[in-house]
């Protein structure tokens, strides 16, 4: 039997051990461990103890910034930060829409740009968000839409993009660059998606939404929650500005800096061990799924199967693979969730390359488009999540309608990304 006969053969066996495993309602943490299992016996390689360590480890520096990331961000909820700043824009812009508007964009893209996961922007903000977009009129599905679109973009956005720098790890790329060609079309598309879904929304009842939205205790101000986001992008920024002179600090260690101004600067005392285990449990399905796609690409590589994959992508015409993508990578999200990144990126990044375009630029257009995918089942995980914080007692289908629109221009603008990277190569310069 020919190599690639043999790695289509560990393939078969790892999309149908997946498949098992879901139908007997598995997690997908669990499905992808049993499809590298059943992927490391077909290709001979038995239970490859050395490989599986490995795996689990691939992604492990980018596990601890998730974690530091969303402890700082936790910290900023429990302090009362977040709810000071979601009344203090409803009282004094409630009367004027589109400035409201635009504020809760912005508030519901920085959770998830500082830590990469979506899940993030729904439980640090969308539950406030969405207490005021309801009490402007508009129905809870519609609602669910916005957060769940601007959630997403918030996952793509910089500094964090688990995806771009996913496939930017597989195929040895710095995760330089990336900034402008990602916060660019996060934050346009973003303003679009709340101005487009709220386009019939009255104004705010300013009473019944300061009823609801939870009090900040006294002694919260603007400056004990500016201070650890300054913080944050001056150590940032020192480390670009003098990058001989200045220690390599890396992500994890600037966000728990943050952190710690936070929990200083808190009006009252935290319950740091509290909020600490309450962030593993919020985080423990992103790691496992982190965890277990590092051993499912492991086993992949050791069997062949990357190897086909790429192989196959690469040698797909160009025309087909622009036209597939908005498909192929949401449904590829909806699958192996941020497993997709290494299995179905690296491949495509290569061939994008080959093919003298822009890799960066490439890469963030793609980067964009795969967030659609958490909410298209079987996993739906931010989809149900975002539902569920939202209170949205329709059925699902209510919410995947109102987010067709907006998503398909979404999926058009990273497409139209990835086609004309080398013109837009400009905006990879920081």
């Amino acid at each position: 039997m020919s190599a690639e006969a043999s790695a289509a053969v560990v393939l078969a066996v790892m999309a149908a051990a997946y498949a098992a495993a879901k139908l007997f309602k598995l997690s997908t943490e669990l499905a992808l461990f049993a499809a590298a299992l059943a992927g490391a016996l077909a290709g001979g390689a038995g239970i490859p103890a050395r490989h599986i360590a490995e795996g689990a480890f691939t992604y492990f520096d980018i596990i601890l910034i998730f974690v530091t990331a969303t402890l700082f961000m936790n910290f900023l909820k429990e302090s009362g930060g977040v709810a000071f700043v979601v009344r203090a824009v409803i009282g004094r812009f409630h009367r004027r829409k589109a400035i409201l508007f635009i504020l809760f964009a912005f508030l519901l893209l920085v959770p998830g740009a500082l830590t990469g996961a979506g899940s993030v922007t729904v439980l640090v903000a969308g539950g406030m968000v969405a207490t005021v977009l309801g009490y402007m009129g508009l129905p809870r599905p519609r609602v669910a839409a916005i957060i769940f679109l601007i959630a997403g973009l918030s996952a793509a956005a910089p500094p964090v993009s688990l995806w771009a720098m996913l496939t930017a790890a597989g195929v040895n790329m710095p995760y330089v660059g990336f900034f402008l060609p990602l916060l660019v079309p996060c934050v346009l598309l973003a303003l679009v998606t709340i101005f487009w879904l709220g386009r019939k929304a009255g104004p705010v009842d300013l009473a019944l939404a300061l009823r609801e939205l939870p009090e900040p205790p006294a002694g919260m101000n603007g400056m004990r929650i500016a201070l650890p986001f300054l913080l944050f992008l001056g150590l940032v920024a020192a480390g670009r500005i003098w990058p001989f002179d200045f220690p390599i600090l890396g992500l994890p260690l600037i966000f728990v800096a943050a952190a710690g101004l936070t929990l200083v600067l808190s009006p009252v005392r935290l319950p740091v061990l509290a909020v600490a285990r309450r962030t593993v449990e919020q985080l423990l399905p992103l790691i496992g799924t982190l965890t277990c796609a590092g051993i499912l690409v492991q086993v992949m590589t050791l069997t062949g199967v990357r190897g086909l994959i790429a192989i196959t992508v690469v040698t797909l015409p160009v025309i087909a693979v622009y036209l597939t993508l908005f498909v192929t990578l949401p449904v590829s999200e909806a699958v192996l969730m941020w497993g997709a990144a290494p299995v179905l990126g690296v491949p495509l990044v290569l061939l994008f390359n080959t093919i003298n375009l822009n890799p960066v630029v490439a890469l963030a257009g793609m980067s964009v488009i795969w967030p659609l995918g958490d909410a298209v089942p079987p996993t739906a995980i931010i989809g149900r999540l975002t539902a569920d914080t939202v209170g949205m007692k329709e059925p699902y289908g209510r919410f995947l309608l109102e987010c067709l629109g907006p998503a398909l221009l979404i999926a058009a603008a990273g497409t139209l990304m990835v086609v004309f990277s080398k013109k837009l190569a400009f905006l990879a310069v920081f």
